[in-house]
């Protein structure tokens, strides 16, 4: 069965690793001293389809509350996508914290808990609620597409910050 090299899922899955219990270790070819870890083929397209879907069901749970949400549309009609949209992006925040505490001091762990404060300010001036919610929008598209320099800025060190190789802990999808 053919295995892939953390690195190598790493960069297909932008930056998401896997769990430590399910590697096997073997020595990286570039160093001598460093390890590289390695998993079975068919989990790496499990784990990286699951942290998909939970970010497709996210997604779509965005898209499902945007026209209630842009267009005063009945709460009710909206609502159960409005939850799908928070559960799912609790889960995705829960795993990237998990992965790495650096998360919470770099750009895109502290525009989330923003982006969260914004989407809060809904019920103290629901009257600009679409304004608020398109500038939400948009602060994940370009956190999410933009340079990794700017993911990984950190707003303590005021320079980009990564996890030490081998530090980051590995978690699944």
């Amino acid at each position: 069965m053919k295995e892939y090299p953390v690195d190598t899922m790493k960069k297909a899955t932008s930056e998401h690793t896997i769990s430590d219990s399910t590697h096997s270790r073997k020595p990286s070819s570039s160093s001598g001293s460093t390890e590289q870890f390695s998993i079975s083929e068919t989990r790496f397209w499990i784990q990286r389809l699951s942290k998909t879907a939970i970010r497709a069901l996210h997604i779509l749970g965005i898209a499902g509350s945007a026209g209630g949400i842009l267009y005063g549309v009945e709460r009710e009609l909206w609502l159960h996508w409005w939850v799908l949209a928070m559960t799912t992006g609790v889960i995705m925040m829960s795993l990237e914290i998990i992965q790495s505490k650096l998360w919470l001091i770099q750009l895109k762990g502290i525009l989330t808990f923003v982006k969260l404060a914004l989407i809060g300010s809904f019920v103290l001036i629901p009257q600009h609620k679409p304004a608020l919610f398109i500038i939400v929008l948009l602060m994940s598209v370009i956190i999410a597409h933009g340079p990794a320099g700017l993911r990984h800025y950190s707003i303590w060190h005021r320079r980009r910050i990564d996890e030490k190789r081998g530090k980051k802990k590995h978690i699944q999808g």
